[in-house]
């Protein structure tokens, strides 16, 4: 398996690591103060590594203001659109089936860039798509009868912050082919603190930061600590595979969650879990087998 393809492993683990962390603090910090933190927190981390290649977008060679402002956009879809729906969704809906909803993300990233002419839609990479998504539903479902009837609200917030991911993801492609990813990851992260920060302000958050609890305050930088990192990450990934090869792997984001929900919160995994791994797997070498899946 390819460097790309183990960051975006990685990426898939993070995920679902970040999603318990952030269904512990949301219960103290409103939805976006807590999107605003994860990604100042997140910029912070990347940028003493990339603020020399940061000059460089904003010195005389800088790209096209076009590009910029895409890239800026893309960022403010990434980090607070997609950031703002799952934590909004993850008041109403418990971190384990939140993952799953969240990872119908490589589905919708396969048929919008099948959609925009990015890739082909092959049976070995829609299988392995299938695959990976049926392992996350056998892990998860003996779960799910416990939502509360006023949940499908916190479901289609998740529902729509996958969408917005795929999306993304789908759309960033050709500026990490023409830019360095860790630059162009510093200044989407960036553009969408200061949009985050100017959203989150009736939650009155500037008043609010010194009464979060230390364990509160311990999941918010553990959560932006590893989502810079893992941003990187998933650049790195996207620019150098597909983008459905890519997001296929978020299916471990759900597998993730279960095991750490168990850990850190006590929700020990159904017995499902282990032939859903299983599924995952199959899934995972389905969808990332070459052969059949060239890029355009």
């Amino acid at each position: 398996m390819s460097l790309a393809l183990w960051a975006a492993a990685a990426t898939g683990v993070q995920v679902g690591a970040a999603i318990v962390a952030s269904r512990f603090a949301v219960g103290e910090v409103p939805p976006l103060t807590l999107a605003m933190l994860r990604y100042a927190i997140g910029f912070a981390c990347l940028l003493p590594f990339a603020w020399r290649p940061l000059r460089v977008l904003a010195g005389p060679q800088r790209p096209p203001a076009r590009d910029l402002g895409a890239m800026a956009a893309l960022g403010i879809g990434q980090f607070g659109v997609l950031i703002a729906l799952l934590n909004l969704g993850l008041r109403q809906v418990p971190a384990a089936p939140a993952a799953l909803v969240f990872s119908l993300f490589p589905l919708l990233t396969l048929l919008l860039a099948a959609a925009l002419g990015q890739e082909r839609i092959h049976a070995r990479l829609t299988g392995g798509v299938a695959l990976s998504i049926a392992g996350v539903a056998c892990c998860l479902a003996p779960g799910l009868g416990g939502w509360r009837p006023d949940a499908w609200g916190g479901v289609l917030a998740v529902l729509a912050a996958a969408a917005t991911g795929a999306l993304c993801s789908v759309l960033y492609r050709p500026y990490l082919r023409r830019y360095p990813v860790l630059p162009v990851s510093a200044f989407a992260m960036l553009a969408s603190v200061g949009v985050l920060a100017v959203l989150a302000w009736p939650e009155h958050w500037p008043a609010r930061l010194a009464g979060f609890s230390a364990p509160a305050w311990a999941a918010i930088v553990f959560v932006g600590v590893s989502s810079g990192v893992g941003y990187v990450a998933w650049l790195y990934a996207l620019k150098h595979e597909s983008a459905t090869r890519v997001t296929v792997f978020l299916a471990l984001n759900p597998l993730t969650a279960s095991v750490l929900g168990w850990l850190a919160l006590g929700e020990r995994p159904a017995t499902a879990t282990w032939p859903a791994l299983v599924l995952v797997a199959a899934g995972l070498g389905l969808a990332t087998r070459r052969a059949d899946n060239p890029r355009p």
